[in-house]
């Protein structure tokens, strides 16, 4: 069994197709973060695991549904539909294998799905990862996969928008092999409270730039 992180606010269009579509063996948590359009309950009863934190934050939302995950091996996944579960095995199983120690799906972007400015951020950010952890990779992907005990070992503090980066840096300076594959990104459902927005991406891009600088 691998456990699927899916930090989750305001999905209920997305929450179906995408629990719908997980492997066999792979179960969902689905991490509410104080959602208002029913998309905690409407997990539940599509079968997930559904672990509510109130205090907002992606990274809040993570980590409460990394300690409530039980498997092993531990995967993170946006919510929103932009990526297919189908393609959770290709991160995991290096993992599982023993190949790897973090895995990152790196976003093969189709036309549209992703507007100019998160595409900008995005290489600036692997640009600073590869300059100061020295870790090859070419995106922060939100497919992902680790050892939950080893997660929990590395101490992630940032409890927003900086804490896919802070994994990284971390688990770069404690030695980790990490890789990454390519996955295919489309379009998402609704609007993205991260980069659906310049304001959204600015504030997204100033967590991360904290991270870089305190980590």
């Amino acid at each position: 069994m691998v456990d699927v992180v899916l930090p989750v606010l305001d999905e209920a269009e997305a929450l179906p197709a995408v629990l719908g579509a997980l492997p066999g063996g792979y179960r969902a948590i689905v991490a509410d973060n104080g959602s208002t359009d029913g998309s905690g309950e409407l997990a539940a009863q599509l079968g997930a695991t559904v672990v509510r934190e109130e205090r907002r934050g992606f990274g809040a939302a993570c980590y409460a549904g990394l300690v409530a995950a039980e498997a092993e091996v531990v995967c993170f996944m946006d919510c929103d539909g932009s990526l297919d579960p189908g393609d959770l095995p290709r991160v995991a199983d290096p993992v599982r294998d023993g190949a790897a120690d973090l895995v990152l799906g790196a976003r093969d972007v189709a036309r549209g799905a992703m507007p100019p400015h998160a595409r900008i951020a995005n290489r600036v950010l692997a640009f600073e990862l590869r300059r100061r952890a020295g870790v090859r990779v070419s995106d922060l992907g939100p497919m992902r996969a680790a050892r939950r005990g080893d997660l929990l070992t590395l101490g992630i503090e940032d409890r927003r928008f900086g804490w896919p980066l802070e994994m990284v840096m971390r688990a770069a300076r404690a030695g980790w092999r990490i890789d990454e594959v390519r996955v295919p990104y489309s379009a998402r459902a609704g609007k993205s409270k991260i980069t659906g927005t310049v304001r959204g991406t600015i504030r997204t891009v100033r967590d991360m730039r904290a991270v870089l600088n305190e980590t």
